[in-house]
């Protein structure tokens, strides 16, 4: 079975991610959410938080689960045997910086493509970093985030 990851911080998830993860379950039988530790970032939600978060986002996807992962990417590549590397690129310099990574990870892993999906054009501006910005400024993302995220957000 191919399986393909994708790796990222999401904090939080972000409606962009979702789409990115719902196109990539159509078209791979399983698709795999790795949420990464990155100690050197200052989180919003705890990895254990955002996986949760991302497993109830993603809780109407047979095909999709969801683990959190502190490892090199390339080491949790090997052990779930995948196939592809998922990505969503939205501007030139997320590309850029895309392209390294995924020339790195081909080497690291000795071969795993990176395959580069581009968000849905309503979701081109959405990043978790913008995100996390308006929520600390009062405003309001509820669409531009999952019900599970908005709900946590309000919580806090």
């Amino acid at each position: 079975m191919t399986s393909v990851i994708y790796p990222g911080t999401f904090d939080p998830i972000t409606n962009g991610h979702l789409d990115i993860i719902e196109r990539s379950a159509v078209i791979f039988p399983r698709v795999l959410v790795a949420v990464a530790n990155s100690p050197s970032k200052k989180t919003l939600f705890s990895l254990e938080e955002r996986v949760e978060l991302v497993r109830q986002s993603v809780a109407h996807l047979s095909n999709v689960e969801v683990f959190g992962f502190s490892d090199l990417l390339a080491n949790v590549i090997k052990q779930h045997n995948i196939s592809a590397i998922i990505r969503g690129v939205r501007t030139t310099i997320d590309f850029e910086y895309e392209l390294q990574l995924a020339a790195l990870n081909r080497l690291l892993t000795k071969g795993v493509e990176s395959l580069f999906f581009p968000p849905a054009e309503k979701w081109v501006f959405v990043s978790s970093t913008i995100v996390r910005e308006i929520y600390l400024h009062g405003g309001d993302v509820a669409e531009l985030v999952p019900v599970p995220v908005f709900n946590a957000l309000k919580a806090r």
